[in-house]
């Protein structure tokens, strides 16, 4: 079996904007389980949505990206659902980038032998592909735009615009997370950035220039997110997975706390995750039990337990389709952080 035979067939991304679930999600209203969960989400969401003073914050964990819901997440910054992401470095760079400059990921199979992948050069998340080579070129990619840049520490938030910046003179694909966050002042925090393609670009960036190079500041991340929740006071949670973008997004009540400024609990949230709650794993804890840590607020809070796939493309059409978000002003929080 040669290379080419496993990647031909890309994942297709789905688009929200061509199907209307309005009414598979008014008729879930009146059902049970996690279908009720789902309704239940959506109207929050839509809350959030409504809610004129309410910055939105979209964190992102896990692989939907590369499962098929990439197209959904750049749209709902295009459509000014999202005010902030918070999201892990593979998200952002592994698939959001790596798609950006040219590459695919491709349809495959869970029942192969991985053996045979890795002697392919092909990586697997699942039933995705990906080339090895092709993440490669990506990790070489980050090293030159980095070695382009002034030699100072940077938030991955500042370092996420440069490669918006990068993209809108050099993207194959135009309507990516980063570029659309670029040219819409939408900041994008990765606050465990080099856990990704970018962490291996950026080491040999440093490998070669040892006394001055680029770093990556995460304690700027955290501040920068921060003063953002300072300013914006009411703000919701949008959550796919859990992981470090969910407890770094509300961490920050707690760290305004620190810092001697009143800032509320986040007043909406939603998480859609498969996590089980039953061994204390941060990423998996509830939003009731984030309550008891003063970071979100229990009356406009919604857990679904389902597959981020299988549910987030009807939650962001009905969203989409309500037109809700056409009344919304920008927050272009990039602009305070500039």
């Amino acid at each position: 079996m040669k290379k080419s035979d496993l990647l031909k067939e890309p994942i297709e991304h789905i688009d929200i904007t061509k199907f209307d679930s309005t009414s598979i999600i008014n008729s879930m209203r009146k059902m049970s389980f996690t279908s009720r969960e789902t309704a239940n989400a959506t109207d929050i969401f839509i809350k959030m949505l409504g809610d004129k003073e309410c910055t939105i914050i979209l964190t992102l964990a896990g692989s939907t990206s590369a499962g098929g819901c990439m197209q959904i997440y750049a749209d709902m910054l295009r459509f000014n659902m999202i005010d902030v992401v918070v999201a892990t470095g593979a998200s952002i760079i592994d698939m959001d980038f790596f798609e950006a400059i040219g590459f695919k990921h491709y349809r495959g199979t869970k029942d192969i032998s991985d053996k045979q992948l890795r002697e392919l050069y092909i990586d697997r998340i699942y039933d995705t592909f990906i080339d090895e080579e092709q993440l490669q070129v990506c990790d070489q990619t980050i090293y030159q735009i980095a070695g382009n840049l002034e030699v100072r520490p940077y938030s991955s938030r500042e370092f996420i615009w440069e490669l918006g910046r990068y993209l809108t003179e050099n993207s194959v694909k135009k309507n990516s997370l980063v570029q659309t966050a670029y040219e819409n002042n939408v900041p994008v925090f990765c606050p465990a950035f080099s856990d990704s393609s970018a962490g291996f670009g950026l080491v040999k960036h440093q490998w070669e220039n040892h006394e001055k190079h680029v770093s990556i500041d995460s304690v700027k991340d955290f501040l920068e997110l921060t003063k953002i929740k300072i300013e914006a006071k009411t703000t919701g949670l949008f959550m796919i997975g859990g992981g470090v973008s969910k407890n770094f997004a509300q961490d920050t009540v707690v760290c305004a706390e620190v810092l001697g400024y009143e800032a509320p609990m986040h007043k909406y949230a939603v998480q859609i995750t498969v996590a089980d709650v039953r061994d204390g794993a941060c990423s998996s804890s509830t939003l009731q039990e984030a309550g008891s840590w003063g970071k979100v607020d229990t009356i406009f809070e919604q857990m679904v337990y389902a597959e981020a796939t299988s549910v987030l493309p009807l939650i962001a059409s009905f969203a989409y389709h309500s037109n809700i978000w056409k009344n919304r002003e920008k927050k272009e929080w990039g602009k305070l952080l500039y």
